[in-house]
């Protein structure tokens, strides 16, 4: 059989990928799903499992040499490969379980190319690393953040590694807040994507470090080639030591946010409170 993905580069190998994925997960909506207990309330489907086998098979195809971390199967491949895949094959899973289509596909290739497809919108916004388009109908449109919406994202799923010095949903009840932008919730990792693509103004969620997080890598790249601000919710980098992650479409909803986020974080006194490593390891918007 012809390997139809082996001549692609990385940026049409990542959205071959996610497309992939979010066609197995379109595909599957609505049929009885198979759940697969993860522990702690957490779990996974089929679908989930089916999702992440088709993005492997392009990943595969296409890069073989290459190592891969799944959130369904872990890591695999050469223990010694220089590049690296995050692959998230549903990010929403208890959404999708629900007949909730606020869902993601997440693929990234660590400092490289990445997508987040949507397989209900048809959209797949991706990134060669330094420029940000969305793909919808065969047709590349570049991604133009715009805090114009006045549409600000926050995840609301546990757990919560920086309680008590910051809690997104205090956040939700500041009048500062309530009086600049206008508040939404959504558990997927979409809503980054939709930051860069102007079609939300900003996205807050809790967290340590999720540079390296299958379900936030892909957002995090594609929002930063796209031109938005990406810090941690205590302004320092997204990276070793950071802390969650503040998606904003411009400096000025940056400084606003921020503002408001210190307010109530009182992250001064960040260097007392307990680290929970486990939960910040875990930590997504998963379920």
């Amino acid at each position: 059989m012809i390997n139809s993905y082996a001549g692609l580069d990385d940026t049409e190998v990542v959205v071959a990928a996610a497309r992939a994925g979010a066609d197995v997960v379109h595909g599957m909506y609505g049929r009885r799903l198979t759940r697969i207990d993860k522990g702690a309330g957490d779990f996974a489907t089929d679908a989930d499992v089916g999702s992440e086998k088709a993005i492997l098979d392009v990943i595969r195809g296409a890069r073989p040499e290459d190592a891969v971390l799944g959130e369904e199967g872990g890591h695999q491949g050469t223990a010694g490969a220089v590049r690296r895949w995050l692959v998230d094959p549903l990010c929403g899973t208890l959404n999708y379980a629900a007949g909730t289509m606020a869902v993601a596909v997440n693929v990234a290739l660590c400092d490289g190319a990445a997508a987040v497809a949507d397989p209900f919108g048809g959209d797949i916004f991706f990134t060669d690393g330094e420029r940000a388009h969305v793909r919808h109908d065969g047709a590349d449109t570049p991604l133009a953040p715009t805090s114009a919406t006045g549409l600000v994202d926050v995840n609301l799923d546990p757990p919560f590694p920086n309680a008590p010095g910051f809690r997104a949903v205090e956040l939700l009840g500041h009048p500062g807040f309530v009086e600049r932008f206008r508040p939404r919730v959504l558990s997927t990792t979409l809503s980054p994507a939709w930051v860069a693509a102007g079609r939300r103004a900003a996205y807050v969620t809790d967290g340590g470090d999720l540079s390296g997080s299958v379900h936030f890598a892909a957002g995090i790249a594609l929002c930063r080639a796209a031109g938005c601000v990406v810090p941690g919710i205590d302004g320092g980098p997204v990276g070793p030591g950071g802390r969650g992650l503040v998606v904003s479409a411009d400096a000025g909803t940056h400084g606003q946010l921020m503002s408001l986020v210190s307010d109530r974080d009182r992250l001064v006194h960040r260097a007392i409170l307990p680290r929970d490593r486990r939960a910040e390891r875990t930590f997504g918007p998963e379920r």
